[in-house]
């Protein structure tokens, strides 16, 4: 199987677990790397062993790198990935796909044009959790799937981040955040969605970071850190959905499908290996079920989006973390926000 050379483009706080993670798959090599700040590239490449640190412009001419990994933050995903579409790369993007939606169509649309991949994280939906909650339905545990709920819900990050303000941004927020890994767990089970109907709020106006090295600092909150919201499916099942930044205590599961004949359980869809359960309508009690998938570890897994495409480049297939369903979750993540602006619901154009 051949190598996808890798090029990495922003060496921020995320960047070493997809660099520690590529180290458990063969398919994957970095080959450069490259950061605004220079000094941090430099550090990224001392730490794991990248042998170029190049600027931005060099790492799209480099003719040794088949991908760019672009890990900068979301403002800049869409920008990235178009530069790097247009110098004849595969890009694989954090989530989400890009920060407005007429960018990220044309980015879609680029990467057809130019007969080149275009993948997007997360990678958890691929891992033991979801794939055995995946089979499970598939297999009909749980009979005809109804309903789901899917909750995240925390007091932000201010109490352990280092620079914690730009998640309270506009592009930001417990949405933009945490909801790809839900939703993308949401629509991997149950399909495509054809509504969102919604209501958010912002209910600390102002934060003051408990975390080093700005403990003490305050900033203002720009986005809607409490969103809740109903999905309606293509296949009729809906969902309820919340994700917070202002909720200090919770005991509501985590991630529930409901079905006809049962229900499925997850501890949460947003790590490869916790445990799911299933109870059938007549039985006492949940059972446990066995992983149909051996990734499991958070550090092996986390870039396995990534590897995934570089196994779907060499048995020319499609990748699974595709651009498609990365468009799919940024209108949905989107359509949060609009229908809790607007107060009505919200169709969604896109389909897996």
């Amino acid at each position: 199987m051949k190598t996808l050379r890798l090029g990495l483009v922003g060496c921020g706080n995320i960047s070493p677990l997809y660099l520690k993670s590529a180290r458990h798959f063969e398919a994957l090599e970095f080959v450069a790397c490259s950061d605004l700040d220079r000094d941090l590239a430099e550090t990224r490449a001392n730490e794991f062993d990248i042998p170029e640190v190049l600027s931005v412009d060099e790492l799209m001419a480099h003719t040794g790198i088949d991908c760019i990994v672009n890990l900068t933050i979301p403002a800049a995903h869409a920008e990235i990935a178009k530069r790097a579409l247009n110098a004849g790369k595969h890009v694989y993007n954090e989530k989400p796909l890009a920060a407005k939606l007429d960018d990220a169509k044309e980015i879609v649309a680029l990467a057809k044009e130019k007969g080149l991949r275009l993948a997007c994280a997360p990678s958890t939906f691929l891992g033991a959790t979801v794939q055995t909650a995946k089979q499970a339905l598939d297999e009909g545990v749980i009979g005809e799937p109804i309903a789901a709920n899917a909750f995240f819900m925390s007091h932000g990050m201010e109490h352990w981040h280092p620079n914690p303000e730009s998640f309270y941004q506009p592009g930001a927020g417990p949405m933009f955040d945490m909801g790809p890994y839900y939703l993308t767990a949401l629509v991997t089970l149950l399909g495509s969605v054809k509504s969102v109907t919604a209501a958010a709020r912002i209910s600390f106006k102002e934060r003051t970071i408990s975390s080093k090295p700005k403990a003490g600092q305050t900033f203002r909150v720009n986005t809607p850190t409490h969103i809740s919201g109903t999905l309606e499916f293509v296949s009729g099942a809906l969902a309820t959905v919340i994700t917070s930044f202002d909720v200090w205590h919770s005991q509501m599961p985590k991630f529930e499908i409901y079905g006809s004949e049962g229900t499925v359980a997850l501890e949460m869809p947003n790590m490869f290996g916790v445990k799911v359960e299933a109870r059938k309508a007549k039985e006492d009690s949940w059972q446990t079920l066995p992983f149909v998938s051996e990734h499991q570890e958070f550090e092996a897994s986390w870039a396995l989006a990534l590897a995934d495409l570089a196994w779907a480049i060499s048995e020319n297939r499609p990748h699974k973390a595709s651009a498609e369903q990365a468009l799919h979750v940024l209108e949905l993540m989107q359509a949060f926000l609009k229908s809790a602006e607007l107060g009505q619901r919200v169709i969604i154009g896109s389909r897996l």
